[in-house]
């Protein structure tokens, strides 16, 4: 096999009429995972109310998505080098949008936590087939940037759009319908994009590995399982099996790649500083984030007592940041390097959760409102011009593969985030002493405490919900300090791994 980092050269600049309408297909997929990853923040509140999970059953809730995914999309990816990126997506988008109606009706904690893990299963066909695709229409670089900063834009409209629309539907419905608003977007993208979008695919790929497939995906639930489980109930000889089984299992897919002669993962790549920089980086900054954004909503909601709708407006001016910035990160990355945009971006998200860590009950929404915003610019820098990187480090043959790299270490990043750092908020706020007659269900989520606080005298309810908010927030402002230090610890991480990196994907001069 020939090497596959070498950049890309001015012979693939061919510019494909058409691109343009088919990248506004490619985002609508975007949009519909951003959608629902957001909508399920804000309707935990009511799910926990109508489906009673305890506290760890929310937690699964909250992230076996990401485990699933994490676990398939590398697997999925490399399937779509071979059958074809645009039949995957369309099969994708279409499974999505299927089991987005199972999730709407789920009747027990168990039967979401299924419905949530298949949306994994689907869900892992879609980001890496969209970036691939972005790989193969834009050659281009200065196009391809600009498509993958309206790619990330829309990701973070999505954000946006999702916590106001779900708030909307919150208010007038009952907590299902935030899923089914996938369906009008799939089938828009099923309908348009089967006309619109061109087919890829890599030529004489060889065999699709079931076995690295099993390896790849045991060894991601394994060690998230493992972190996941020692956050939230401490060692156990259960919890190393399943760490150790992870980590054997991930050692045997790495060693079955460095083999095969048509790999899933073709392991060189990270032998290029700049993608694995890119990686790196990503992972650390949802991990550093995933925990915040996760209960963000449940503060806004059940300890400031703001309306779902209003809980979505809240958010807004993380979206805004991130689409203003993702738009305008390429020309940046080019002006003042690529190091110098990740790292400054990684540095402001740094500090503004560095801020977060004071936050109260009665805390102003001019504090929140601007350590959003800059969260949302820091985000939107990062993310697009970490995704144009790995793009530009790597062919179009092996688009696919690196997509999924790319959104494997975003998933495992928001998978690790809300075991570890959910874990946190968790730990402290069941430690909290309540009132005598305090029922065991208010110490499994602060949802349970709002729900048994009707059946309990007024007094009694009011000092009960008055201490669990504070052991609450006090959770959340830890995980903030605990996210600040990972943020600031990528940004350092990121400006020496990204030293000499160009988006055109040669050395550049750096400051």
């Amino acid at each position: 096999m020939t090497s596959t980092l070498q950049p890309t050269t001015t012979t693939e600049a061919v510019k494909r009429p058409g691109r343009w309408l088919a990248l506004g297909v490619l985002v609508l997929a975007v949009l519909l995972v951003a959608v629902d990853a957001t909508v399920l923040g804000l309707a935990t509140p009511y799910i926990s109310e109508d489906l009673k999970p305890s506290g760890t059953q929310l937690l699964w809730i909250g992230d076996v998505y990401s485990f699933v995914i994490a676990g398939l999309l590398v697997s999925m990816g490399s399937l779509g080098d071979r059958i074809g990126r645009k039949r995957i997506l369309l099969v994708g988008a279409t499974a999505f949008g299927a089991i987005s109606v199972l999730n709407a009706y789920a009747t027990t904690p168990e039967m979401m936590i299924v419905a949530r893990a298949l949306l994994g299963v689907a869900g892992a066909t879609l980001m890496p087939a969209t970036l691939a695709l972005i790989r193969n229409l834009f050659h281009d670089p200065r196009e391809r940037s600009l498509a993958v900063g309206i790619w990330g834009a829309t990701a973070s409209a999505g954000t946006a759009v999702g916590p106001i629309v779900g708030g909307f539907l919150l208010e007038h419905f009952w907590w299902g319908s935030v899923f089914l608003i996938n369906l009008p977007v799939m089938i828009v993208l099923v309908l348009v994009g089967s006309r619109l979008l061109p087919e890829s695919r890599t030529a004489n790929p060889g065999p699709w590995d079931l076995v690295s497939v099993v390896l790849s995906l045991l060894g991601m639930i394994g060690i998230v399982y493992a972190v996941k489980e020692a956050a939230t109930h401490g060692f156990a000889w259960s919890t190393l099996a399943a760490g150790l089984l992870g980590a054997a299992a991930l050692y045997g897919f790495v060693r079955r790649q460095l083999r095969l002669p048509a790999p899933l993962l073709d392991m060189r790549l990270f032998r290029n500083r700049g993608f694995s920089g890119a990686v790196l980086a990503d992972l650390l900054t949802i991990l550093g984030l995933s925990g915040l954004v996760f209960f963000l909503s449940q503060y806004l909601q059940l300890v400031q007592g703001r309306r779902p709708f209003e809980a979505g407006l809240a958010e807004l001016p993380a979206a805004i940041g991130a689409v203003v910035a993702g738009l305008i990160a390429g020309r940046a990355a080019r002006r003042f390097s690529v190091r110098v945009v990740v790292s400054g971006g990684l540095a402001a998200i740094g500090l503004a959760l560095a801020a977060l860590t004071v936050i109260g009950q009665s805390t102003g929404y001019p504090l929140l409102g601007a350590a959003l915003l800059v969260v949302g610019v820091g985000a939107g820098l990062s993310f697009t011009v970490t995704a144009d990187v790995i793009l530009s480090s790597v062919p179009k043959e092996q688009a696919g593969s690196a997509s999924a790299v790319s959104e494997t270490a975003y998933e495992l990043g928001a998978a690790l985030g809300i075991a570890v750092l959910g874990s946190i908020v968790t730990g402290v706020y069941r430690g909290f002493t309540g009132p005598a007659g305090t029922p065991d269900a208010a110490h499994e989520s602060l949802g349970g405490a709002v729900e048994a606080a009707e059946a309990l005298p007024a007094h009694s309810a009011a000092a009960m919900l008055d201490v669990a908010r504070t052991a609450f927030v006090d959770g959340l402002a830890l995980a903030a300090g605990a996210g600040a230090a990972v943020l600031l610890a990528a940004a350092v991480a990121a400006w020496f791994l990204l030293r000499g990196q160009s988006l055109e994907g040669g050395p550049t001069k750096q400051p």
